[in-house]
């Protein structure tokens, strides 16, 4: 019976302490440009941010949107500052109306974001993410990428698949279970450590 009852606290304190002194996501790129070239409504300082591009065709991309709905928004979205942002070209704002009405009858979708925006400003800003995926002609991919409160962009050094990894492919249910619900969890962690340590720190003056 002793054994049955100190297993989990033994469990627990070791997850909580590997969270807390290996779990950072390492940053890949510093200081991606905040929004205000595409956007006066929308901002990435002190958010956490899931970023993705849907491109000209937004009908192909439902499939990775409703993946990403389901395996990473809904179990995070009532989190504080915890935001999706998806960057489309102008011209699909009927699209994008569409599959937020189909959206709605999955979630709530007050953290989604959508931003419509030239073609030549998506290139750039896309650009300065200085990842290792690349926009399709369309200007979307399946890709979606991590941002910290502070603008950087996180990910992974030693991805067993990849090496490095930028992003997460929304293809993949897989991939989004198995690695990006697993990040999006320490990104988490990492901030609400964050927080209880500055208030114990406050609460020591």
């Amino acid at each position: 019976m002793v054994v049955l009852f100190i297993l989990p606290i033994v469990a627990y304190l070791f997850f909580a302490s590997g969270i807390h002194n290996f779990g950072k996501l390492p940053i890949l790129t510093k200081s991606v440009n905040e929004l205000s070239e595409l956007s006066t409504d929308v901002v990435l300082n002190n958010k956490i941010t899931v970023l993705g591009f849907l491109g000209h065709n937004v009908n192909r991309k439902k499939g990775n949107v409703f993946n990403l709905n389901q395996k990473i928004y809904k179990p995070f979205y009532e989190f504080n500052d915890f935001q999706f942002v998806m960057i489309v070209p102008k011209g699909q704002e009927d699209s994008i109306n569409d599959l937020k009405k189909e959206l709605v009858t999955l979630a709530d979708i007050k953290k989604w974001k959508f931003i419509f925006a030239e073609n030549k400003l998506i290139r750039t800003f896309f650009s300065q993410l200085k990842t290792d995926v690349s926009l399709g002609e369309d200007l979307g991919t399946p890709f979606v990428f991590v941002i910290d409160k502070e603008r950087n962009l996180r990910g992974r050094t030693n991805d067993e698949d990849e090496g490095t990894k930028y992003g997460f492919n929304t293809n993949s249910v897989a991939e989004l279970n198995n690695k990006m619900e697993d990040d999006i969890k320490i990104i988490l962690a990492e901030y609400r450590m964050a927080l209880k340590k500055n208030k114990a720190e406050r609460n020591k003056k």
